[in-house]
């Protein structure tokens, strides 16, 4: 009889194991910016739940599809500003207080992120967080 090992499959891996040296990892993604109409859906909800209203209550209000506003709430429709309109005067809201508490919204949500440089309004020149038209995000605004 030989010495001889027997025979043994020979494994090679695809990826290399958390063991195995390599490059480095590419760095976990920056978060997203969230987008208007999950701000606007928030606000919605949370507007239409302190006033202790009901979801049908609401769009029969608004004279929109039940179905509809709770997509829009959810995020899943970009909704006209017909719509828009609609939803806030069913809430007793205008335009502008919906569009002004989606504001604060996005600040609050994205506050936790690192001061984005802005312009200084008198030389032009780069200061870490400072403030333009009482703004933290360089007089922001958005018409529907």
């Amino acid at each position: 009889m030989t010495d001889h090992a027997p025979n043994e499959a020979r494994v090679i891996p695809l990826r290399p194991g958390p063991a195995a040296s390599g490059p480095p990892a590419p760095p976990a993604a920056a978060p997203r910016e969230p987008l208007w109409r999950h701000l606007v859906g928030d606000v919605l909800r949370k507007e239409r739940q302190a006033q202790e209203r009901t979801l049908k209550d609401v769009a029969d209000a608004a004279r929109i599809s039940m179905p509809y506003l709770s997509e829009v709430e959810r995020g899943r429709k970009e909704a006209s500003s017909e719509v828009l309109a609609a939803a806030a005067g069913a809430l007793g809201l205008g335009l502008g207080d919906l569009l002004a508490r989606t504001h604060a919204e996005l600040v609050r949500v994205t506050s936790h992120r690192s001061a984005v440089p802005a312009r200084s309004v008198r030389n032009g020149s780069m200061r870490h967080g400072s403030v333009r038209n009482g703004s933290a995000h360089g007089g922001l605004c958005l018409a529907a």
